[in-house]
């Protein structure tokens, strides 16, 4: 999959990028598509806890959104390499516009809503992969940090700015006006996206010519994003600390709540301050990025940010005040959005445009995965233990993650 150079022109930084109309396209896709997603993730929270009335219906949602990610991403990774990506992104945003369309008349039944969660997340599932997978095709490789850094920050600085307004909005005027502009804003996502090149993948080149079955032949063509990852050592080393990272964050992120209330003992306003601690650092994070670095492909940058959150889930279990767990949290988000920045700048800088859209697949399963075993694994931790044993096993395998680096300097 190959652009004309003038895609990639324009000066250093994100200044520069934004001169390069494609790129424009697809982060105002993005972020458009964002300021939806923020409005309805608010909104179907509280739609959730009023029709359960209990936690354990709101961990419902996340459930939902978790399971079509296990099943679907092997499918998506295929899809993704095999047909255009723009096309693979307009359609997921027609499909979710759909769906959120239909949920303002389903929002008096939970299983309906639970279904619809779970058909977003399926949308999710296929257009994920795609964005991140064309991304080097509109910018050089040396502005991936750069251009990745430019949609996070987009998408921080939504939530930061439009959670509040729509807690407010949705008290004064109910759930289905949130709802509605999500489905508003896919459909503005994917009319900018259907102005983008056709984003094709480059042909496999090693094919096998012959299988047993068609079955067959599916299964290895799913399995290709493994198979990639077990072949290079620096993408197996990442993998690893992924799945450590995912096992930590599950629990830590879910149960900020909890170790508010019981740990530091403050009023519901201390987690809206924690909340927004991560949000500052996390908008932070990225600028400091694109200042510091210019290569997607060092690993000090992907697996260093592991340690700093692992340091920070071991200050926020031995602290027992605000002020200081606030810090490290503002810590804790600088380090998340470089990590993730850094993650999949690595991810397109070094993985074959054949393949590049499993190999993000297979990661998005290995998050998930973690990311559902350590809800159940920290929930019971926090019943037995107490949340503090949360944090500190979180900060052990952020940290073990981390060492994961040193696997990762040589291929």
């Amino acid at each position: 999959m190959k652009i004309a150079g003038d895609n990639r022109r324009g000066g250093s930084g994100l200044r520069g990028l934004f001169a390069v109309p494609d790129y424009r396209r697809l982060w105002a896709a993005r972020t458009v598509s964002q300021w939806g997603d923020v409005a309805s993730t608010v909104a179907l929270g509280l739609l959730v806890l009023q029709l359960t009335g209990s936690g354990l219906g709101v961990a419902g949602v996340v459930a939902a959104e978790i399971v079509p990610v296990l099943v679907l991403a092997p499918i998506a990774g295929v899809v993704v390499d095999r047909f255009s990506r723009r096309q693979v992104m307009i359609a997921a945003d027609l499909g979710r516009a759909a769906l959120m369309a239909m949920l303002p008349f389903a929002a008096d039944h939970v299983g309906a809503v639970y279904l619809i969660a779970a058909g977003m997340s399926a949308g999710s599932v296929f257009f994920n992969p795609a964005a991140g997978a064309v991304l080097p095709a509109l910018v050089a490789r040396e502005r991936l940090v750069a251009a990745n850094s430019g949609i996070w920050t987009a998408a921080v600085l939504s939530q930061i700015a439009l959670a509040p307004i729509t807690g407010l909005v949705v008290t004064v005027a109910g759930v289905d006006i949130a709802f509605w502009v999500n489905a508003v804003s896919f459909l503005l996502s994917a009319a900018l996206l259907a102005r983008l090149p056709a984003l094709t993948p480059e042909p496999e080149t090693d094919r096998q010519p012959t299988v047993t079955s068609r079955w067959a032949g599916r299964w290895t063509n799913a399995v290709r994003g493994v198979r990639h990852i077990r072949s290079d050592r620096r993408l197996g080393a990442l993998a690893i600390g992924q799945a450590l990272a995912a096992l930590s964050a599950g629990a830590t992120s879910a149960l900020l709540v909890v170790y508010v209330r019981d740990h530091l003992h403050a009023p519901p306003t201390g987690y809206g301050i924690t909340l927004g601690a991560i949000g500052v650092g996390a908008a932070a994070g990225p600028l400091l990025l694109v200042r510091l670095i210019r290569d997607p492909a060092q690993p000090g940058w992907v697996f260093g940010p592991f340690a700093v959150r692992g340091g920070v889930d071991l200050v926020l279990a031995s602290v027992s005040t605000l002020p200081p767990a606030a810090l490290a949290l503002a810590a804790y988000g600088v380090s998340t959005s470089t990590g993730a920045v850094t993650f999949n700048s690595m991810l397109q800088a070094t993985v074959p445009d054949t393949v590049r859209g499993r190999v993000m697949a297979t990661f998005d399963i290995t998050w998930q995965a973690g990311r559902l075993a350590s809800l159940g694994i920290g929930g019971l931790l926090a019943d037995q233990l107490g949340i503090r044993a949360v944090y500190y096993l979180g900060g052990v395998l952020l940290i073990l993650a981390a060492t994961m680096g040193r696997f990762a300097r040589t291929r």
